[in-house]
């Protein structure tokens, strides 16, 4: 089958839409000739891959664009794979299935789209006008978590229409996110990491504990909620942690300033973007992982499943679909969403217990590799296309 994967960002850009859609268009290549269609980068450098497609749309906005081009470009394809939202493509693709009705269609739904800025909603304004109608003619629709659709934008249209669709969660390669020490040698160590845990416990004093927060520092990532987590980290009682901060973007030299101006600087480090070496390591460094969304922008995280799959605990925002990543008291802990204050409890109770740590640690790695593993997923996904 010809497949043209149609999505609005794509590595090297940073971001969970266009890096799962360049593990799906792997996957699926595996059987099929996938095409990717993406709007060509702004600021990252273009990258010579076989079989991506830049399109270089007539208006733009960010992510958004109207790629007339694509129109004419999807005539040679059995299906289309759009990852939604992609403004634009989205009105590109309703009119291309007007006189081409029977080409299959394959709806990945990422996100709502509600809480855009106000400008931008204008912007998005015909792909609300033509979504339904667009829904109705797909073959599927693919989600990340069926409670996050449930609660979503599409809710009622998911009600009238449950059949289309189908929840495939992010994966993930769990022998790469690993914690640090290899799993077959924790057997023949065990009594040697009971030993130096009971020294390191009991006569000599601890090091801070490695908080970490994994996620773009860009307004397109606005949602990710730093000034929750910073607002929170001020109110902790257990002053024994420092923070790292992996990601980049246009927002980042106001967050530095937030740090600043609430005399957390010297306990946060922004590390800036890392490649997948050096952000595994920084995982597997890491005590605990926190995620403090602020609105259904965050649909999954799967910054989350790869700080599991390390073996890190994770605390994070109680949003639809998010909230079904881990479960609440065995793999981290749940937040109430925007609460600061809530944020703050949940941090000192994981900072001062060091065995529930690393119990929930190993927890979270095992429902890892049970739920994420990509070998999982990818024949739940291939089916789709069959």
């Amino acid at each position: 089958m010809k497949i043209a994967q149609i999505v609005c960002a794509f590595p090297p850009y940073a971001g969970g839409i266009g890096s799962s859609a360049k593990r799906y268009g792997e996957i699926l290549s595996s059987d099929n000739e996938v095409t990717t269609f993406t709007l060509r980068p702004l600021k990252e450098r273009v990258t010579s891959t076989p079989n991506l497609k830049y399109l270089n749309p007539i208006l733009r906005y960010g992510h958004g664009g109207l790629p007339g081009s694509l129109l004419f470009s999807l005539r040679k394809f059995d299906c289309l794979y759009l990852h939604y939202p992609f403004f634009g493509a989205t009105e590109i693709i309703w009119l291309f299935l007007l006189f081409r009705p029977k080409t299959k269609l394959v709806i990945h739904y990422h996100m709502d789209t509600t809480s855009l800025p106000g400008f931008l909603k204008i912007l998005a304004a015909p792909s609300y006008l033509i979504r339904n109608s667009l829904f109705k003619k797909a073959d599927k629709i693919i989600t990340g978590s069926l409670d996050y659709i449930n609660n979503s934008d599409i809710s009622k249209f998911a009600q009238k229409f449950p059949d289309k669709f189908i929840e495939i969660p992010f994966g993930l390669d769990t022998n790469l996110f690993c914690p640090k020490m290899p799993e077959h040698n924790q057997g023949l160590m065990a009594k040697t990491k009971e030993i130096i845990n009971f020294v390191t416990k009991n006569f000599i004093k601890r090091g801070q504990a490695n908080l970490l927060f994994v996620g773009g520092l860009d307004s397109a990532h606005y949602f990710k909620g730093l000034p929750i987590l910073f607002k929170a980290l001020t109110n902790l009682k257990n002053k024994n942690w420092r923070l790292n901060i992996v990601g980049s973007g246009n927002l980042q030299s106001s967050y530095e300033q937030q740090t600043e101006s609430l005399n957390l600087k010297n306990q946060i480090k922004f590390l800036g973007r890392l490649d997948d070496v050096a952000l595994i390591k920084t995982y597997q460094e890491s005590d605990i992982f926190i995620l403090p969304s602020i609105n259904r922008h965050e649909a999954f995280g799967i910054v989350l499943t790869e700080a599991m799959s390390c073996g890190v605990p994770v605390i994070a925002s109680d949003l639809p679909g998010v909230r079904r990543v881990f479960r609440d008291g065995l793999d981290g802990r749940l937040f109430h969403t925007g609460d600061a204050d809530d944020l703050s409890e949940k941090i000192d109770e994981l900072l001062n217990n060091e065995n529930r740590r690393l119990e929930m640690g190993r927890s979270a790695r095992t429902y890892a590799i049970q739920k994420y593993s990509w070998d999982k997923i990818a024949d739940r996904l291939k089916k789709v296309f069959i």
